[in-house]
């Protein structure tokens, strides 16, 4: 906090106001009256533009103006004191709530501080020169060290070791054959290779990553856009009432214009919303920010608050309740079958996909025709001419001389090749339940949160997978309108709905869920569906957040009842006069403090 007590202006401006105030109350007279009135020109300078600009902008006054108001007329009665102390409290509760914004713009800094800025290019003529990652066009060839980080997404042209720890969570290494994608800010740990550049540097994943951080904080909660609103017509009330309130006391209560102007003013003072403001906004960056730093990138603060409030969570499987690491364990096809389908598969992303491909890499494709288009029908599987590939639900209407949807009903996951409309083969895989999703899913239930399993895989796979992971319902064979009818059904009872999904199948899911959640592995339209994204693809990293979460609304509900509470104390002491200025300067923005203090701690994890 001392480093950017210094280097930001607001700090500078406050520590020279701290120095002046102290000048005003050690020397006497005419020097003490100078040194008040410098010290409220520094101290009140951020407050005055504030007010001036927001209230011009927003045409209605803020809070900033009424505690300008409140020291200027401390200093035409002549406290120049108290109008240097109100603003001090001020502009060091300001400066708090801005150290809290600070903070938790940090996560952004330090997501950024995991992608390389440069890069070596390898030009045509042989020579390497070293380039700005931003310079880097589609098609650039990167040499990538030994034990350098991956300064950009790309293609490798070689088998490597790529620990992807930092986006994954996954300690082990990924296996990378020649031809898969790699990712910038993850750590080369095989031998040197070349990766070709398939993105710009602001279309990477650990950009968008970046970015979504960004746009998280612009986001307000739905309880600190409320206390916006109110804050514009309490502020004009307040305003009203204060002239009211002199009045009254000058020609009804017999008070000289001076003792009415002057409770005035502590009516103004005591009455502003300062900490109420304060209740939320802090406290919400400081929640998000916790997020960003333990791998959950929560956008805005509406779905922070939105998290504690979740009564169902549908969960899909390949890639959050398992691993997503298919391998092919039997298979029955022609091979000019199944060099159609390693061709089309190599154009998904998805990893049943990247499964079929590894297991036939030697296959040599030149016959293949590639110039027939390849279709992705999301949640059904992929389309080539007469070629259709996806899973067995999709093929029901189809020929099936040889058997094949009974000889795949086993509980692997399976996918059926389709020839005009006769199918003609299949390919089993095997996939691995996480563990940290069996206690995730146990945290859940013990919170009141029910977890139920989405799959378009079969009923023998749903069944055993919702086994291992001690989940009661699920439902299989699901396509991507059986997602959204289960999500829809639930809100139907007032449930407030979470899903989460990694595919371009869970996306209208996502969508139309209260919360949607991504796993960072995920296809990018399920990310930009989702309000909350697990980077690091650990469960238990939204368990953390859902009790995040939790801990923010309690928070904001404590400093809502404290901020008022002081408020209504402060004003009927003044109402009854027994409250001077500098108490209810000291209690008031004291208040203020202790609230931007509270929501603070959510930037650190409990213990």
């Amino acid at each position: 906090m001392l480093n950017y007590l210094f280097k930001t202006r607001a700090g500078q401006f406050l520590m020279t106001g701290i120095f002046f105030t102290v000048m005003g109350f050690v020397t006497t007279d005419f020097v003490s009256q100078i040194a008040f009135y410098i010290a409220i020109l520094f101290l009140g300078y951020f407050a005055a533009q504030d007010a001036i600009v927001e209230t011009v902008k927003s045409k209605s006054p803020n809070v900033d103006l009424l505690m300008i108001l409140a020291a200027l007329g401390a200093v035409v009665i002549n406290y120049e004191s108290e109008g240097a102390m109100l603003l001090l409290i001020f502009a060091g509760a300001e400066f708090l709530e801005a150290f809290a914004s600070d903070k938790s713009t940090n996560a952004i800094k330090e997501l950024m501080a995991q992608v390389p800025t440069v890069a070596q290019v390898l030009k045509p003529n042989g020579d390497v020169v070293e380039v700005g990652t931003s310079e880097l066009v589609i098609g650039d060839i990167v040499i990538v060290s030994k034990g350098a980080q991956v300064p950009i997404d790309g293609i490798s042209d070689r088998k490597t070791q790529i620990n992807e720890a930092s986006l994954t969570g996954e300690s082990l290494p990924a296996e990378k054959e020649s031809g898969d994608a790699v990712f910038a800010g993850t750590l080369n740990e095989g031998d040197v290779f070349h990766l070709t550049v398939n993105k710009t540097s602001d279309q990477t994943v650990f950009s968008n990553i970046i970015r979504m951080v960004e746009e998280a904080q612009n986001r307000p909660s739905h309880i600190a856009k409320f206390i916006d609103r109110f804050e514009k017509k309490y502020v004009t009330g307040v305003l009203i009432t204060v002239p009211i309130f002199i009045a009254i006391l000058y020609y009804m209560n017999g008070f000289t214009f001076e003792e009415a102007f002057y409770r005035g003013m502590v009516l103004l003072t005591v009455a502003s919303p300062c900490a109420l403001v304060a209740s939320a906004t802090p406290a919400t960056l400081s929640a998000i920010s916790n997020g960003a730093k333990n791998g959950v990138l929560v956008k805005g603060g509406a779905a922070m608050e939105a998290l504690a409030t979740m009564d169902v969570l549908y969960s899909d499987k390949t890639g959050t309740m398992t691993f997503g690491d298919f391998r092919v364990v039997d298979y029955e096809a022609a091979t000019d079958v199944i060099k159609e389908v390693v061709f089309m598969e190599q154009q998904s992303s998805h990893p049943i996909a990247k499964a079929i491909v590894s297991k036939f890499s030697d296959l040599s494709l030149d016959a293949i025709d590639s110039r027939e288009p390849i279709e992705e029908i999301a949640g059904l599987g992929l389309k080539k001419g007469s070629y259709r590939v996806g899973k067995p639900s999709a093929f029901t209407q189809f020929n099936d001389p040889n058997q094949y949807h009974e000889k795949s009903a086993g509980d692997h996951t399976t996918i059926l090749v389709a020839k005009e409309n006769q199918i003609v083969g299949y390919f089993s895989m095997s996939d691995q339940v996480r563990h940290e999703a069996v206690d995730a899913v146990k945290g859940f239930q013990e919170e009141g949160v029910e977890v139920i399993l989405l799959t378009g895989d079969n009923e023998a796979v749903a069944k055993k997978v919702a086994k291992e992971v001690n989940i009661t319902h699920y439902k299989a064979a699901c396509t991507p309108e059986d997602k959204i009818n289960a999500v829809m059904a639930s809100q139907e009872k007032e449930q407030v709905v979470g899903m989460i999904g990694d595919g371009i199948n869970d996306a209208p899911a996502l969508a139309n869920a209260n919360i949607g959640i991504a796993m960072g592995s995920g296809t990018s339209v399920a990310m930009e569906s989702a309000e909350v994204v697990i980077v690091k693809n650990d469960l238990m990293k939204l368990l953390y957040s859902y009790k995040l979460s939790q801990r923010l609304n309690r928070i904001i509900k404590q400093n809502i009842i404290f901020a008022v509470g002081v408020i209504i104390m402060l004003v009927v002491l003044n109402v009854l006069g027994l409250l001077d200025l500098p108490t209810g300067v000291v209690f008031h923005e004291g208040s203020t403090i202790l609230v931007i203090l509270n929501g603070l701690r959510l930037i650190r994890e409990p213990k």
